[in-house]
């Protein structure tokens, strides 16, 4: 199995990313430490004297062999650092994990969005959540959350209505947690996938949660903070955010509600404000046109455009307002018609007015 022996090194405790990186620079090959001898490993200097004895103490009770098929048994796959699947975007963060275990499938070229908050959320959370998920997975965004109850929990069940969703665990994927999240994980390993930097029979301790948090801020092009306190954990992930460059938005709550406090400290200190999916679309350049978009979604969406519609859409820019005048003049569109055209248009979110009469393009059909 690839990179078995990667996992093995990772079991031993007190051996994470850092030593796991430091080990790769001197060995280049996993295999290679297991097998080497004392001397070999000291001359590395990549082991502490404690951690050394520990490694070659456990390669004497482990089973490369049984390893292997426990990993199987859980259709665990393995990838380190070096590997081709291994996400792009997740090497970027300052401390991305060396090894991955995962089930189902990384992202490779999806933009994913990182969707987190309380776990004791409000009915308004709970809503907001789930629709949000639901609305940007009809856009091929890829939702990423950490399966934890309440927010994540809702991300997770409306991202799998449309689309893809990425779960990240702090414990082992042997382990369920929560237990009430079974069938979900099931569901989640078959669209999208379960990721975890802990090996087999982690337990789900508190410190490895904020450790957590890291990765699916670096698997995301941007964070939605859906409900939070002033202090959370959802405030610790877009703290997380900010200081690798990637964006934040948050959703307004009640002014009354401790749990929409964190969302609107973020919005003071300059997150984007969302009410809707188009919000963070727009953000994006995302693919919304028709041929990437089924005709259903379309219309549900309120993106259906009639005729003159789709010919007034493809005469604007998404940078450069043109006035009425020069639609008509350029389309030879009937003049008492094209003002209630344009305002359908706005209401469906297809333009923006910039100013008084002229327009843009409010949906992006391609990345930049």
């Amino acid at each position: 199995m690839k990179n078995i022996y990667w996992a093995a090194i990772n079991s031993v405790p007190n051996i994470g990313s850092k030593t796991l990186r430091q080990l790769y620079g001197y060995f280049h090959d996993g295999e290679k430490i297991w097998t080497a001898t004392r001397e070999m490993l000291e001359q590395s200097n990549c082991l502490g004297s404690k951690t050394l004895s520990e490694l070659i103490e456990f390669r004497q009770k482990i089973s490369i062999d049984k390893l292997t098929e426990q990993l199987k048994h859980y259709k665990i796959e393995v990838c380190i650092e070096i590997d081709e699947e291994y996400p792009k975007l997740l090497k970027e963060i300052y401390d991305p994990p060396f090894i991955l275990y995962y089930q189902g499938q990384l992202p490779r070229d999806e933009i994913c969005i990182g969707i987190v908050g309380s776990r004791t959320p409000t009915t308004y959370g709970k809503q907001i959540a789930e629709n949000m998920a639901e609305e940007l997975a009809k856009f091929n965004f890829v939702i990423v959350s950490g399966a934890a109850k309440g927010i994540d929990t809702k991300a997770h069940t409306g991202a799998l209505k449309k689309g893809k969703t990425i779960a990240v665990l702090g414990c082992g994927l042997d382990i369920i947690y929560p237990k009430e999240n079974k069938q979900l994980l099931e569901a989640i390993a078959q669209n999208g996938a379960v990721i975890s930097e802990y090996p087999l029979n982690t337990l789900p301790k508190p410190g490895n949660f904020p450790a957590r948090n890291r990765i699916i801020t670096g698997l995301s092009k941007g964070i939605l903070v859906v409900e939070a306190a002033k202090k959370s954990g959802s405030l610790i992930t877009a703290e997380f955010a900010l200081s690798e460059g990637r964006d934040v938005f948050a959703i307004p709550g009640n002014i009354y509600s401790q749990k929409s406090e964190g969302c609107h400290s973020l919005i003071k200190q300059g997150a984007k404000l969302v009410t809707r999916a188009n919000d963070i679309v727009e953000e994006y350049n995302f693919v919304t046109n028709q041929q990437s978009i089924s005709k259903e979604t379309q219309i549900e969406l309120g993106f259906s455009m009639t005729a003159e519609e789709q010919l007034i859409y493809d005469s604007l820019s998404f940078t450069e307002p043109k006035c009425i005048d020069e639609i008509i003049y350029k389309l030879r569109i009937n003049v008492s018609n094209i003002s209630f055209i344009l305002l359908q248009m706005k209401l469906k979110g297809l333009v923006k007015e910039t100013s008084p009469n002229f327009y843009i393009r409010a949906i992006r059909e391609c990345f930049e």
